[in-house]
């Protein structure tokens, strides 16, 4: 395609004729102020709004940062605090729970040492109880074997004895009245 124009530039710049590739020079010092007010206008009344949006962004993006960089540091000082609280609490839970053990053990051994005295008086005084029951029925049991002794000795010598028959009656009225609860006497 290069050299089917090349020959008809080459014709027409012989002939005196305006080079279709060149623009005329009207046409060019037109572009060019038309370009200059159209960047003056864009300079002047485009470009100062377009700097006053961004620095206006900018600041907004900054004092965002700085706000929420702020508010971080608070957060994390806040968690910290929280978190000392949350130790300092756990520590003075697990106090209170030692000392509740300590006071319960000491309760227990206290409650085991009454209860050991307790026991020891209980038993005391079942011994000491027996021990009077048993002397009771010791001094009982005497006055009864001597009067029946004596009741005995009296049945004795106040019938003869002479023979058999008459000793089993004897015996086996005594064993009788015993039975019956009281001694008869004759």
């Amino acid at each position: 395609m290069q050299t089917q124009l090349l020959p008809l530039v080459v014709r027409a710049s012989e002939e005196g004729e305006l080079n279709p590739l060149l623009p005329h020079p009207i046409e060019l010092i037109l572009s060019l102020v038309v370009f200059g007010l159209l960047f003056f206008a864009v300079k002047k009344f485009v470009v100062p709004n377009f700097e006053t949006t961004f620095a206006e962004r900018t600041t907004a993006i900054e004092g965002g940062l700085a706000a929420a960089e702020t508010k971080q540091a608070e957060a994390d000082a806040k968690l910290a605090e929280l978190e000392k609280q949350l130790a300092d609490a756990r520590h003075e839970a697990a106090r209170i729970r030692e000392e509740a053990r300590e006071q319960g053990a000491a309760i227990i051994a206290e409650m085991r040492e009454q209860a050991q005295t307790e026991a020891t008086r209980i038993v005391d005084n079942g011994k000491t109880q027996i021990e009077a029951e048993r002397q009771q029925a010791v001094t009982s049991l005497r006055a009864e074997v001597g009067t029946l002794a004596t009741s005995l000795a009296g049945r004795i010598v106040g019938e003869a004895l002479e023979d058999e028959a008459r000793q089993s009656r004897v015996v086996e009225r005594f064993l009788a009245d015993l039975e019956a609860g009281s001694p008869a006497q004759n």
